[in-house]
């Protein structure tokens, strides 16, 4: 497609394209549709792939949420828009820095929002109401829980759970209580590792950007970190141990090392550099998370396929 607007239009108008495509990508966050990758939890671990249906239904349930969560990105980068002109990275947002209009963002973020129902809808009508949860959540973030210390984290974390939650209704699959804590956790971690960042960069920005932050100090995010990754570290041992997936499938215990040593690298990075201010980039940034991918996704595959662990006592 590009080669034929370049040949009948022009290079001056392949430029154009490629530049009005990288200010769309940029202002629907598409790094953060890395997100979503939440959604595959129950597909995985009940190995939804055997079953065409399924991989239909979280096919679209995958790029629903993708269409949604970037629609609320969208509304909230508009409701944001002042604010985002004080902060020295947010500033580079596309309606912050004016590259594209308060109207334009507000009919993108329409469109991607109607077609992420609809995509949902044909996962299944249960998809539907699970979105919608999702969505007002986000509306009562952005109308003032945004402005509660923790409450703030808490939203976060909820959007994180209910993608695990979508992928399992989306293939009609049962999730462990085990999944959803440790997912919420680790959501909690995260979050209030990125409102550290933040309070920060106070002394930088000359003021606060976030409300919430007033009613932080560094010693209690510090606390909050720490006792997140603690009951994240938790609770996915116990999933990986006592959950109906463990039971089925012993070696589910060989990923847990790999969270683990995430979870203790992610604490390196909140303590050491500070850089969590944005949780996608870090994730693709960082060499020794991505190996912790690698490893637990080559884990999980190892033991989805039931491998013998003769010293486990089954």
């Amino acid at each position: 497609m590009v080669f034929l607007i370049t040949t009948f239009f022009g290079t001056k108008f392949d430029t154009l394209a490629r530049g009005v495509l990288a200010k769309l990508l940029h202002l629907i966050r598409i790094r953060q549709w890395t997100k979503n990758i939440f959604v595959l939890a129950a597909f995985v671990f009940t190995r939804g792939w055997e079953d065409l249906t399924h991989v239909k239904g979280i096919v679209l349930a995958v790029v629903a949420m993708c269409f949604v969560s970037s629609a609320t990105y969208v509304f909230n980068d508009i409701a944001d828009v002042e604010k985002d002109r004080l902060h020295p990275r947010k500033k580079q947002r596309p309606i912050a820095a004016g590259t594209v209009t308060v109207a334009t963002a507000k009919l993108i973020a329409v469109v991607l929002l109607a077609l992420g129902l609809v995509l949902g809808y044909l996962a299944s009508p249960a998809t539907v109401l699970v979105l919608g949860i999702y969505l007002a959540i986000q509306i009562a973030y952005n109308l003032g829980l945004r402005n509660r210390a923790v409450i703030d984290v808490g939203c976060i974390a909820a959007g994180f759970v209910i993608r695990v939650i979508l992928g399992a209704v989306a293939i009609s699959a049962q999730v462990s209580g085990w999944i959803l804590l440790c997912t919420a956790t680790v959501a909690l971690m995260i979050g209030f590792g990125k409102r550290r960042h933040e309070f920060m960069l106070k002394s930088e920005l000359g003021g606060e950007t976030r409300k919430s932050l007033a009613d932080y100090t560094q010693q209690s995010l510090d606390v909050l970190v720490a006792m997140s990754a603690t009951c994240a570290a938790m609770s996915y041992s116990v999933y990986s141990i006592e959950s109906p997936t463990a039971h089925a499938y012993p070696a589910l215990i060989l990923t847990t090392p790999w969270v683990l040593y995430g979870i203790c690298r992610y604490l390196i990075i909140v303590f050491g550099t500070g850089e969590t201010g944005e949780p996608e980039s870090l994730v693709l940034g960082d060499k020794q998370l991505l190996v912790v991918f690698g490893g637990y996704a080559i884990s999980a595959v190892l033991a989805l396929k039931q491998i013998p662990l003769p010293f486990l006592i089954q």
